[in-house]
């Protein structure tokens, strides 16, 4: 149509022929946007409907459920969990995926036999309807694990956390300061990180890593002095205790895992310098809940001691074992944390050692706790020295923690 126009020779008229074809665009691409159903703004979905079992009405979005917990989100109150023994209809317009106890999942593959669709709660059984599809047998509420969105089960099922997200523990620091006749003074700290992927309670667990370390230093001083005639030197007490260990799982299946593990040990009091350990072997989960897991682990190994007294006498390379037990117990009050593990060495019998740690971290505020925390290790086989070295180390620790959760 344009071509078909007069095309005008003076400037003003030229001026005048620009403006009407602009305002012309304009108007025609207004039209087609407003005939264009893509270009109009998706409709806002209907909101959920909560019916409770006193017979009041929540609507706005239902959030997730978990292990009997449903947790469903109204503009003027927030967040609001409830049993299913509370809720006697739920009605929702958006779809969600609902994992009974009859589906296990392992896999990408048994994703498949998940319901998804929209959900109506009624008489204690839940109906899912799908798109397209005729509508599920109903699932007793008892048997619904969990619901939840499907992008977030896309994304624990077919994507996994980058390295530095998916990480959860704590990181715990403490001192103490005392000047008088002798100057002391302890610093003392640690760090545990445990990243599990998939990061939800929900998927059987691929893999887990682990990073841990605890250190206490600390010095004793009683300053030089005159006694008569003679001058009694100052004397220095050190204390120096260090570990450090990192750990990969590959789970075989939901409680079997084979594991990779490293290990640092540096003990002042036992006159050891540095013990390096470099292992693999297989673990065990003997006990998960909700509220406690226990592990059991066995390695073969190499292991490297070096002793302060010096390199000839005092280093030896050693093939053994490690054999440790862990124990995680969560309460509302608190969460205690144990480790047991022994050392033997199969080309020197009277070179073994053990470990034992326990931990108590008390909610403060927020992500801060209060912590208590002991180390007991023994190791057999220190070098001769005078005074005679301790073959069993204690460290007891208390301080401030710091939680790290997951964002992922």
């Amino acid at each position: 149509m344009i071509g078909h126009f007069p095309v005008p020779t003076s400037f003003l008229h030229r001026r005048l022929f620009s403006l009407t074809l602009a305002v012309a665009l304009c108007a025609g691409i207004c039209c087609h946007a407003q005939n264009n159903p893509a270009s109009k703004p998706a409709a806002n979905p209907e909101p959920d409907v909560l019916v409770l079992s006193n017979g009041d009405t929540l609507h706005g979005k239902l959030v997730s459920e978990m292990a009997g917990k449903v947790t469903f989100h109204s503009d003027p109150l927030g967040n609001v969990s409830l049993g299913w023994d509370k809720i006697e209809e739920l009605r929702t317009s958006r779809k969600f995926a609902v994992l009974n106890d009859k589906i296990k999942l392992r896999g990408k593959k048994q994703a498949r036999q998940i319901p998804m669709g929209t959900l109506e709660v009624a008489g204690q059984a839940v109906t899912v309807h799908p798109d397209n599809a005729a509508a599920e047998a109903p699932i007793p509420v008892k048997s619904a694990q969990f619901i939840l969105d499907p992008a977030e089960m896309d994304k624990q099922l077919n994507h996994e956390p980058g390295f530095l997200s998916g990480w959860n523990g704590a990181a715990t620091a403490g001192a103490t300061l005392v000047k008088e006749t002798q100057n002391q003074y302890t610093v003392s700290g640690g760090i545990g990180l445990v990243r599990i992927v998939p990061t939800v309670s929900w998927l059987h667990p691929r893999d887990r890593t682990s990073l841990d370390f605890t250190g206490s230093f600390g010095k004793i001083t009683q300053p030089a002095y005159a006694s008569g005639t003679a001058t009694v030197p100052a004397v220095v007490t050190k204390s120096a205790i260090y570990h450090a260990d990192a750990e990969r799982d590959e789970y075989f299946s939901p409680r079997f895992f084979a594991l990779g593990q490293t290990a640092f040990d540096h003990n002042f009091g036992q006159d050891l310098d540095l013990q390096q350990i470099y292992g693999g072997g297989f673990g065990w989960t003997a006990l998960k809940t909700p509220k406690q897991e226990a592990d059991l682990k066995g390695t073969i190994q190499y292991e490297k001691q070096q002793f302060i007294t010096g390199t000839a006498t005092g280093s030896q390379n050693l093939i053994g074992s490690t054999f440790a037990a862990s124990y995680v117990l969560h309460l509302k009050l608190f969460t205690y944390t144990q480790g047991l593990s022994f050392i033997p060495a199969y080309n020197n019998t009277r070179a073994y050692s053990t470990n034992e740690t326990n931990n108590l971290a008390f909610p403060a505020y927020k992500r801060l706790s209060f912590s208590l925390g002991t180390l007991d290790s023994y190791l057999n086989n220190p070098p001769a020295s005078l005074p005679p070295t301790q073959r069993n180390s204690f460290q007891f620790t208390m301080g401030l923690s710091y939680l790290f959760k997951s964002n992922y």
